[in-house]
């Protein structure tokens, strides 16, 4: 790390554990540190022209921490603000970055990271752009608090003032529609249009016209001209997925638009401005197409500016609850009528590997909820359904012990990682993903019930209390009904 030369840090979150390790981690890193549990006395300090950095929570006892950030602006816009919070969402994280913090940190974070953002905001000068903000209506797009989507949430925040290229890789049915959307919808372009182009639904020998439009007689069956994707895009953004299928013919014009900014139609002469931000995205191996000749590298390079990989739903299990009732309530809103998942239909869900991913799941929930007649939907109900959808692989390979579903989640991490090691403090994130899990399922058995839950778990109840806040756990008024 850097020099610190004692730069003054300014520390305000209610939660004091969290305050003694931020204090004893930044003052061991050389740093100057002075921490608070509430709005008001950040504010003063920040008045007063104190700190040289702030780090804030989002839900103090007097104040919201995000209306902070834009107060400390107006009034130091030099003071680097990095804001954390446990509400792990997008739109916490977009929020955070549109009202002007340097960076959003989820909790729980890595500290280490932590201290690599800490030192940059340090050695940081211009203040960041601000964007309009969007509505507050705005429905949130993306579902998911794992560690996985928390990356992908801050990439989306990061490139809010950029037009910068963007490649998104995954496989099928994990969502990259929906987060180029966002990217668009919470970017510079957000009053432009958006327009997605699947390269794999189009004859190839149409892919050109369909991309930058045609003159009239310029092919077979071309009775009148016709605008392209391009053009229909104009102010805005065009995705552009399965960009592997793409021929090699068009990847040259698109590279081509890409280097200069200009096309041409079909059977036209006249240069068209390309005002518009391309976002692609592909479930194959593009670099293994360009080892084969059958995708451009010069084109790879031009679109692969910002790499986005999305992860797999079964890399992302502790979604799976969010994305299920998401589901539900959204088929509830398309007439369906209300359906409720028990615990162990819950279970197995994790325990199912879900090879189409997130869409496969949404497909389900959607059949549960339009003909299931039963309101609660148990494990038997799900199960069924696995097997009906897919038999080649179904219940039966469901790990039997929580030992044998342990060793899987983290064989698949060690996999995914290709041969390198996990960051630092890899016991206790594995702890705490076992643990939250344990907590919330056994406060839903009780009914929220608190005494009885820390009765059942062997755990005091001040313990008990101190991890549900610390797991940000929330008790859910469903529970106790």
């Amino acid at each position: 790390m850097s020099d610190t030369n004692g730069n003054l840090v300014l520390i305000a979150d209610d939660d004091r554990a969290i305050r003694m390790v931020l204090d004893r981690a930044l003052s061991g890193a050389g740093y100057t540190v002075r921490v608070t549990d509430n709005g008001r006395t950040l504010w003063r300090w920040i008045e007063a022209g104190d700190g040289d950095v702030v780090i804030t929570d989002v839900r103090m006892p007097d104040v919201d921490g995000l209306d902070l950030v834009p107060q400390i602006r107006q009034l130091r816009p030099e003071l680097k603000v990095i804001v954390m919070s446990a509400q792990s969402t997008l739109l916490t994280a977009v929020k955070a970055i549109e009202r002007g913090a340097y960076e959003y940190v989820p909790k729980p974070f890595d500290l280490d990271e932590l201290l690599r953002v800490l030192e940059r905001a340090v050695s940081a000068r211009a203040p960041s752009e601000v964007c309009d903000e969007p509505g507050e209506d705005e429905k949130l797009p993306l579902i998911g608090r794992s560690q996985a989507m928390q990356d992908i949430y801050r990439t989306v925040a990061r490139l809010m003032t950029s037009d910068l290229t963007v490649m998104i890789a995954g496989e099928s049915g994990t969502g990259k529609e929906l987060v180029a959307r966002a990217l668009h919808d919470f970017g510079r372009r957000r009053k432009g249009p958006f327009v997605a182009i699947n390269m794999a639904a189009i004859p190839r020998d149409l892919v050109e016209a369909d991309l930058f439009g045609h003159e009239k007689g310029s092919f077979t069956g071309a009775h009148a001209a016709g605008i392209g994707r391009f053009q229909q895009a104009q102010n805005g953004t065009l995705f552009l997925d399965e960009i592997g299928d793409m021929p090699i013919e068009a990847q040259t014009r698109l590279l081509r638009v890409l280097q200069e900014g200009e096309y041409t139609t079909v059977g036209g002469r006249n240069l068209l401005k390309a005002d518009v931000r391309i976002i692609s995205a592909s479930h194959r191996d593009l670099g293994q197409l360009v080892s084969e000749g059958r995708f451009r590298e010069d084109l790879f390079y031009r679109l692969n500016v910002v790499p986005m990989k999305l992860p797999p739903l079964r890399d992302r299990k502790e979604d799976i609850a969010d994305l299920s009732r998401h589901f539900l309530a959204k088929a509830q809103e398309m007439g369906a009528p209300p359906k409720t998942l028990t615990v162990d239909a819950l279970m197995v869900l994790e325990a199912y590997d879900w090879p189409g991913n997130v869409r496969e799941l949404e497909n389900m929930m959607q059949r549960v909820a339009a003909l299931h007649t039963d309101t609660i939907i148990n494990a038997e109900a799900l199960e069924q359904e696995i097997r009906m959808q897919n038999p080649i692989s179904p219940v039966g390979e469901i790990p039997t012990t929580l030992s044998d579903s342990v060793d899987r989640h983290i064989a698949l991490l060690f996999n995914s990682l290709r041969g390198s090691l996990p960051s630092p403090g890899l016991h206790g994130r594995i702890l705490q993903e076992v643990e939250r899990p344990l907590l919330e399922r056994t406060l839903r058995a009780v009914k929220g019930n608190q005494v009885k839950a820390a009765d059942i778990l062997g755990l005091n109840r001040n313990t008990l209390r101190k991890k549900i806040r610390e797991l940000d756990i929330e008790i859910m008024k469903a529970w106790k009904e």
